[in-house]
């Protein structure tokens, strides 16, 4: 019988803490089981094991990476709205960490759930360059591009890789402005 006040999504939920905490690669059911006053075993009643888990983390992060990504372009087109989504995607991704780096890989084609969240993330960044006129191959090198820009400073930064004593957020503006600008008629 499950315990008392766990459930899976209560199971979830305080690994997504614990892998912010500690990186997603550090993320264990042995540790995750000393979080919740559980012994291992008892998480399989409500999760199917670790490589379950992870893809319940992978979708769940994709799907509020994308919704947030949403909310910043709320109301705004062109630069206005990737500048808005850079900003919330960086401070989303500097908030959880763990989350974030569920984030990364493309997603299985047989999880649905992952798939689905990918594809409302790309369409968010899609509906932002609409202004651009960008269409197929062009349209997806401008997603790419955006999503490996704000990507390499997230992870630069997150790995303390900016000691000069030079504001970083204002860096990071620079580097938005400069993938912008590769956009065409640079709106």
């Amino acid at each position: 019988m499950p315990r008392a006040g766990l459930s899976a999504e209560r199971v979830v939920d305080e690994a997504e803490r614990l892998a912010d905490e500690v990186g997603l690669a550090q993320l264990s059911l042995a540790a995750l089981a000393a979080r919740l006053g559980v012994q291992p075993p008892s998480l399989y009643k409500h999760i199917a094991g670790q490589d379950a888990l992870q893809r319940t983390i992978e979708a769940r992060a994709k799907a509020e990476l994308a919704e947030v990504m949403r909310d910043a372009a709320v109301g705004r087109s062109g630069a206005d709205a990737v500048r808005s989504i850079a900003a919330e995607y960086r401070r989303w991704a500097k908030a959880h960490p763990g989350r974030y780096a569920a984030t990364l890989a493309a997603p299985d084609p047989a999880d649905a759930d992952a798939l689905a969240a990918s594809v409302r993330a790309v369409d968010v960044l899609r509906d932002a360059l609409a202004a651009y006129g960008l269409k197929g191959d062009d349209e997806i090198d401008a997603i790419r591009t955006l999503r490996s820009g704000l990507h390499g400073f997230v992870a630069l930064e997150a790995a303390g890789g900016f000691g000069l004593p030079l504001d970083v957020d204002r860096s990071y503006v620079r580097l938005v402005d400069a993938l912008v600008a590769t956009l065409p008629s640079g709106r």
